[in-house]
């Protein structure tokens, strides 16, 4: 997202000044929710009504065109619990939720979809699944209130193809109602689609999952944004989750095969050359693609190797900080 991009209002500054560190964060994306905003923000009040702790609550508009911009808008000025985050375009649901996140200041960070599907009622359950011990409490909605076909089935075969390629056991690692700790979320960063990936992102921090079920509700007002096109990125953003769990670590390990693979290449070039020139009798001026071949391959070879040392330096002197 580049600078001026994002419009935010929140409530006084003298709020933003004096008030204490929250306890939760919520943060919620929304893109044309003109008629669930109202509604979702009174049961949110509802449910944190007898709390005895402080919380915020993050409202994020993804370049909504139906009025949410505005709403959204008097909602932080008549609450100064409201921070509202204005994109002034469209930039998918992982852009939003890393803008929120990146604002938040609680020990404990709730995330939610704005659509009335998520219960506000279970913001509380997740934080005390969070309480014993776990860094991630992801929602599972066990009795999904969607269409069969068209929602279910995907969703199942995405749940099976995202645990089998990260090895984070969930049965719904596409519901948005999730609780983190603040500190360790607050360390990631999100785009593409990755806001499906964020346990397992978290997973190679350490973080320690649990999975409890949520209620579900049908969606009664708008229309939903999912829909067949963002397989294609889904899938991108799988292998990339993939190649990062598996040599995160060490980048060598990716880096160094390919490197090798590339100088197999320019020796087997170099062969069929020393072979028409000694054994054929070519002169150099027919074999010089091959000449060229090999130049490119060993040259490819060894920024690919170099790629890799860099990564691994860059890798441990990132762990030498963190400790």
């Amino acid at each position: 997202m580049r600078a001026g991009r994002i419009k935010k209002t929140q409530g006084t500054m003298k709020d933003k000044t004096t008030s204490p560190s929250p306890s939760l964060s919520l943060v919620v994306p929304f893109y044309n929710e003109r008629e669930n905003i109202p509604r979702l923000y009174q049961k949110i009040k509802l449910a944190l009504a007898e709390v005895d702790f402080n919380y915020e609550l993050i409202f994020v508009d993804d370049g909504s065109d139906d009025g949410s911009r505005e709403i959204l808008r008097d909602l932080a000025h008549k609450d100064c619990r409201v921070k509202s985050i204005l994109f002034r375009s469209n930039f998918g649901q992982s852009a939003a939720m890393a803008a929120g996140f990146k604002q938040t200041r609680g020990d404990i960070v709730v995330a939610m979809d704005g659509d009335l599907q998520n219960d506000p009622a279970d913001i509380l359950v997740l934080m005390d699944k969070l309480n014993e011990g776990y860094d991630v409490v992801s929602g599972w909605r066990k009795n999904r209130k969607d269409a069969y076909l068209i929602r279910k089935v995907p969703s199942k075969i995405a749940n099976r193809l995202i645990c089998s390629v990260t090895d984070v056991r969930l049965h719904d690692t596409g519901c948005s109602l999730k609780a983190f700790r603040g500190d360790l979320l607050r360390r990631m960063a999100l785009y593409g689609e990755m806001h499906r990936f964020i346990p397992a992102l978290l997973r190679m921090e350490g973080a320690h999952i649990a999975e409890i079920p949520v209620r579900h509700h049908a969606r009664r007002y708008g229309r939903s944004k999912y829909n067949l096109s963002r397989t294609f990125r889904v899938i991108m953003d799988l292998t990339t989750i993939r190649l990062l769990m598996k040599h995160l670590k060490n980048p060598l390990t990716f880096f160094a095969p390919v490197s090798l693979v590339f100088f197999v290449f320019g020796l087997s070039a170099l062969w069929v050359m020393g072979h028409k020139v000694l054994l054929r009798g070519n002169s150099f001026q027919d074999v010089n693609i091959l000449l060229i071949l090999v130049v490119l391959c060993w040259v490819t070879g060894l920024q690919f190797f170099f790629y890799g040392l860099i990564g691994r330096l860059i890798v441990g002197s990132g762990t030498r900080r963190r400790f």
